[in-house]
């Protein structure tokens, strides 16, 4: 059995036996922390934490691994709820197009954006994809990232979405860190359905979905809800489909407009709306009445160059928010959780604290996983990050351009 103890940290933070399962508005500021702490796990199970003047009878323990945390903060680590972290390559070039000028929005009609990756996507195999892939995570979990969400998306073909799910579903059981799946079929319209909307409908509710629902691919379902994208109309016949097979919604949705589907996602119990750029009054109040979780996604606006979601307007209105990377080519080529929470705090005005709880808690929440990730607490075998020595938790989104984490126990 491998015991672990971590003494003489600066600062124990979010661990407690009471904290709840997602934070609402000003409960957004309070951050539970324990200064000058001690953590003890067994086997990645946490199994006593507190101040160092309680800590009794541990330094006992045989082959006992001791670290010191003097100078150093161990926090949970943060959970990833929205990445499209299988494809297969880079797009530069759609980069540099911007940079001349072109909108994102441009540049997909033009045959670039999601078309462009699943063009590229066809052509690899699902072992390529797993490793690259994997190489992905494993350079997330150095940032501190102890859970990840994946979308797949950049197939949009029966063959190629299978085959992302597939890798994903590999991912799942080879990957240190708990792994969700979430089926994107509704990311583009391929082109050869760019006219008969109806038709690539059909395919996903008639052949996709029975087959992810038969192999067991996917935990969520997802639809790009936007215009020249999906309509609401479209993401609803979508997700009630995808609903009947036991795949609750997570959705894009208000990236570029405002069409209404805030409301529809909620009606049909998604999980998460995600991407939040624009929002009305008539969005926030739907959200007041529910369970569900506004993702938004600064790593995106950030790129893009587009607004950034209102995380304050959200927080003064009693609501939860949580935040992720986006990770993916095209719109957020970072899946830097930490540079993430500096990009709250600076272009948000979230505060340090907000944005931590953003990135763990409320996160964690938004991805099904409140019960294992987003807190310490006993009995948990949460992943947990061990900071360098930093002189306060707000210098992590300050020096943004640093990398803080020293370890992360997985």
């Amino acid at each position: 059995m491998k015991k672990l103890l971590i003494k003489n940290i600066k600062g124990l933070v979010q661990a407690g036996e009471d904290l709840p399962t997602i934070l609402r508005g000003k409960e957004m500021k309070s951050l539970a922390m324990i200064e000058n702490a001690f953590l003890a796990l067994e086997d990645g199970e946490v199994v006593s934490y507190g101040k160092m003047d309680d800590l009794s009878g541990i330094d006992d323990w045989r082959e006992l691994e001791i670290i010191d945390g003097e100078g150093r903060y161990v926090l949970p680590a943060f959970c990833d709820a929205h990445t499209h972290t299988v494809f297969a390559r880079s797009r530069e070039e759609e980069f540099v197009d911007r940079i001349n000028g072109l909108s994102y929005e441009e540049i997909a009609l033009k045959g670039g954006g999601i078309l462009n990756s699943a063009r590229r996507l066809s052509e690899l195999s699902e072992d390529d994809l797993f490793a690259a892939a994997m190489q992905r995570i494993e350079r997330f979990i150095s940032y501190g990232t102890g859970a990840i969400e994946i979308k797949s998306g950049y197939g949009l073909s029966l063959e190629s979405e299978i085959k992302m799910l597939r890798v994903i579903k590999r991912l799942k059981r080879e990957a240190p860190i708990s792994i969700k799946a979430t089926f994107l079929g509704a990311h583009a319209f391929p082109i050869e359905f760019k006219n008969d909307h109806a038709k690539y409908i059909d395919l996903i509710i008639n052949e996709m979905l029975p087959k992810i629902a038969e192999d067991g691919l996917a935990d969520y379902i997802d639809c790009f809800c936007e215009r020249n994208y999906f309509s609401v109309d479209e993401m609803d016949r979508i997700l009630r489909a995808g609903k009947k097979y036991g795949l609750i919604p997570k959705v894009h949705v208000n990236q570029f407009s405002v069409l209404g589907g805030v409301k529809k996602a909620i009606e049909l119990g998604a999980l998460s709306v995600d991407h939040l750029e624009e929002i009305s009054e008539e969005d926030i109040e739907a959200l007041k009445e529910s369970d569900c979780i506004p993702t938004i996604l600064p790593g995106c606006s950030h790129f893009l160059g587009i607004p950034f979601g209102n995380a304050r307007r959200l927080i003064e209105n009693d609501l939860p928010v949580a935040l992720a990377s986006d990770f993916n080519r095209g719109s957020s080529p970072s899946g830097n959780l930490q540079f993430i929470w500096s990009l709250a705090c600076v272009k948000m005005k979230m505060t340090a604290e907000e944005a931590f709880n953003a990135l763990t808690i409320n996160a964690a929440f938004a991805m099904g996983l409140s019960d294992s990730h987003g807190r310490i607490a006993l009995g948990r075998c949460s992943p947990i990050i061990i900071t360098k020595e930093i002189p306060s938790l707000s210098y992590i989104p300050y020096a943004f351009g640093d990398q803080h984490i020293e370890r992360i126990l997985v």
